[in-house]
């Protein structure tokens, strides 16, 4: 048994107590959401709306296992084909290497590419939504550890809008495998 509040319909609000440390929220006598010391679990078909971030966390993180060519001056897609965690599965690392997410919301995306360095270069990374890039940076480097980096937020809309990442080098050179070529992402404020 729980301690029941609920809110009748004739009646108006009804409590029925007990010991069990259990709160049964009820409207017309329907069970809406049970509280106890875990937290609070929804019946069935049921959902709390408003402000409340998603109760499935959406994040990912993922990196390159091989050096990737970056032809001169050719904007590339870099595939990710490793994931640290991927929370919601809306990564794909092995055929399109973007982030699809199906929970519609504002998302902080992270990117990150070291490069070989094989000579003076310029580098661009940009951070594409539906095939058009939305954010990018510019590097000049000279020899081995240079790299760009790119944040935004953006918002998708959980269903169609999808994330990827691009590179562009003034001469041929290698986006770097490993933990320092890297791609994130997460849910900051669901829609």
């Amino acid at each position: 048994m729980s301690t029941i509040i609920n809110a009748d319909t004739s009646d108006g609000l009804k409590f029925t107590s007990d010991t069990s440390g259990e709160i049964k929220l009820q409207s017309a006598g329907a069970d809406i959401a049970t509280v106890d010391s875990s937290g609070i679990t929804m019946a069935s078909g049921k959902a709390i709306n408003g402000d409340i971030v998603t109760a499935t966390p959406v994040a990912f993180y993922v990196y390159k296992t091989a050096n990737q060519s970056i032809s001169a001056n050719t904007t590339t897609k870099v595939t990710w084909t490793s994931e640290r965690f991927d929370t919601n599965n809306n990564f794909d690392n092995s055929t399109n290497y973007r982030f699809t997410p199906t929970v519609a919301g504002y998302y902080q995306l992270n990117a990150h590419v070291s490069w070989n360095g094989l000579g003076t270069t310029q580098g661009n990374l940009y951070i594409y939504q539906n095939g058009s890039d939305i954010s990018k940076t510019y590097t000049v480097g000279s020899g081995f550890g240079y790299y760009n980096s790119v944040n935004i937020v953006a918002y998708a809309n959980g269903s169609t809008d999808y994330f990827e990442i691009y590179a562009r080098n003034s001469s041929t050179d290698n986006v770097t495998a490993g933990t320092q070529s890297h791609f994130s992402g997460i849910l900051i404020s669901q829609a």
